[in-house]
């Protein structure tokens, strides 16, 4: 067998089995040299359709290569890496294999190439992800994995129905460019946005990732959405609806991570938010667009991971994740801090960082477009974003007013892994060129010009003056913000409750007029005695006998004379 032959992605996958069963001297080098291994495979495999399997008519194509696969797969090994280097500290085995298989089974999505392997995967991805926020092994944590494991078996099913109408529809199972336009699309479709956080169910994230563990959530930010990006990017590019769709995630992250007092929630809503100009960039769907999505869920998984490491770390080392419960910590935490400065930075596509280089991409194909009304939008949101991400967060937890908390940097492994990607950052927003390579379409854009630098630089700088002037307004108190998982955490559950207790107190009824009935009647029937009445217990003539039993011969000869 080639090495092609062989899914990358079961490299990980087949590693998670292994672990456990690992000391703690050899484990740490298992979950660091697995991620290599696997990152080496990626480019070892070239382009094409290979490992393909058949089943009943069809056939699974479980390693479809070409470079918009390979730069996924490529990312989400390298983050497996780095989060395997911060997380050497989790004492929970169960997150550490969950992690692998995670993993694993995003690389065996974006290499998919038809609808039933990446089905596979995609439900491997949900138990994968459910067991990384069970591994934090709270109450909250069990509460919200029920809740998360939930909403992504609805989103499975309709991948699910919609994958069977497609196949009903076309007879195949190709992974390839679609249109929403049939009822099988529509549902991949609307299956593939539940994955990408798209309303009305972007709540099942900020629900679910900052309850996992220090480590976890870092794990948790960076496949499943990424992952839903990808199969958008792969299956409806130009579809216009997305960038309304879009559109709207940018704003419900700024606005919810605006409001958010718990420093990780502020870091996961921005996901929602920066997901959002993917989905923008994808419904806009040129060259320079898609490309654009495809640097910036590069860029993003990276700089994303850093922004959680640094929390993570802050929660590790004093156990609180309430802004109002921190600041100061950049006077004992300085590493800490100036890695979490620099993912903030890059979030807020600060020149010489790598979201400058990514997210403008997408900006610019809106421009080229005359989507004037798209590009006033998508300019308003890098304003927002360096609103709630790229000031908010740092200024609350690493400066504002002083906490009275000096715990140190965390431990060495957790620092080289935000040290790391904080480089990664930096490195990639000096030289684009090492990402331009491996986009899907030639890159002709140069981020680099004194219009779009002094433009981005005017913007950042009147939002961090916008940002302090409204200082008093943006300090957060103890609020609980409402989200639409209100609606089946709190509403449908009441309603359910009462809707039940009137059909249980029926039931109760109906039940007990059924038992009366029934006692009656035996009772009439009953022969143990003549003082009970019951008709069995009476004599009757032998005549009335024979005259039934003739009765019934009659009815019987003429149902079988005309039958």
């Amino acid at each position: 067998m080639m090495m092609s032959d062989f899914p990358v992605g079961f490299v990980l996958i087949i590693g998670a089995f292994i672990l456990p069963f690992l000391t703690q001297k050899f484990r740490p080098i298992a979950a660091l040299g697995l991620p290599l291994l696997t990152l080496y495979l990626i480019w070892s495999v070239p382009n094409g359709q290979f490992s393909v399997l058949p089943l009943f008519d069809y056939q699974l194509v479980f390693v479809n290569s070409d470079s918009l696969s390979r730069l996924f797969a490529t990312v989400f090994s390298i983050m497996m890496f780095g989060g395997s280097l911060y997380a050497i500290k989790q004492k929970s085995v169960l997150e550490l294999s969950a992690a692998f298989v995670y993993a694993g089974s995003a690389i065996g999505a974006v290499y998919a190439g038809d609808l039933i392997s990446l089905f596979i995967f995609w439900e491997m991805m949900t138990v994968a992800s459910t067991l990384i926020v069970l591994s934090a092994r709270s109450e909250q944590s069990l509460q919200t994995s029920v809740r998360y494991f939930l909403v992504h078996v609805f989103g499975g099913i309709l991948f699910l129905v919609g994958i069977l109408a497609h196949i009903s529809d076309t007879g195949s199972t190709t992974f390839s460019a679609m249109e929403p336009n049939t009822f099988g699309t529509i549902f991949i479709l609307a299956g593939f946005l539940v994955n990408a956080a798209a309303p009305p169910l972007s709540a099942w994230l900020s629900d679910a990732y900052p309850e996992a563990s220090f480590s976890g959530a870092v794990f948790l930010s960076a496949f499943t959405t990424k992952t839903a990006v990808y199969v958008l990017l792969r299956g409806f590019p130009g579809t216009e609806i997305l960038i309304f769709i879009g559109v709207f995630m940018i704003f419900y992250g700024i606005i919810y991570a605006l409001l958010e007092n718990d420093m990780r929630r502020i870091l996961v809503y921005s996901i929602v938010n920066q997901v959002g100009f993917m989905v923008t960039g994808i419904g806009i769907g040129t060259e320079m667009a898609l490309n654009g999505v495809a640097a910036h869920a590069f860029t993003h998984i990276i700089y994303k991971a850093l922004l959680l490491m640094s929390a993570g770390s802050v929660l590790y080392m004093t156990g609180k994740r309430k802004c109002t419960d921190l600041g100061g910590l950049f006077q004992s935490m300085p590493i800490t801090a100036m890695c979490g400065i620099i993912g903030a930075l890059a979030i807020s596509s600060f020149p010489l960082t790598s979201g400058f280089i990514s997210k403008s991409m997408i900006s610019q194909s809106a421009a080229d477009e005359s989507l004037t009304i798209v590009w006033f939008f998508l300019m308003a949101a890098s304003a927002g974003v360096f609103l709630h991400a790229g000031i908010k967060f740092p200024w609350f937890v690493f400066f504002q007013k002083d906490s009275g908390l000096r715990p140190p940097d965390p431990p060495w492994s957790m620092r080289l892994a935000m040290l790391l990607f904080a480089g990664i950052c930096i490195g990639l927003g000096i030289w684009p060129e090492y990402l331009y390579v491996m986009l899907p379409y030639e890159v002709t854009y140069v981020p680099y010009t004194v219009t779009h630098v002094v433009n981005m630089l005017q913007l950042l700088l009147f939002s961090g003056f916008a940002f302090f002037l409204m200082l008093p307004l943006m300090k957060r108190t103890l609020t609980i913000t409402l989200d639409a998982d209100w609606l089946y955490r709190r509403v449908i559950p009441k309603v359910l409750t009462r809707v039940f207790a009137v059909i249980w107190r029926i039931d109760g009824q109906v039940r007990e007029q059924i038992k009366q009935g029934l006692s009656n009647s035996i009772g009439y029937l009953s022969p143990r005695s003549n003082l009970l009445g019951g008709i069995l217990s009476k004599q009757f003539p032998l005549g009335n006998m024979v005259m039934w039993v003739a009765l019934i011969l009659a009815i019987y000869l003429m149902l079988s004379i005309f039958s």
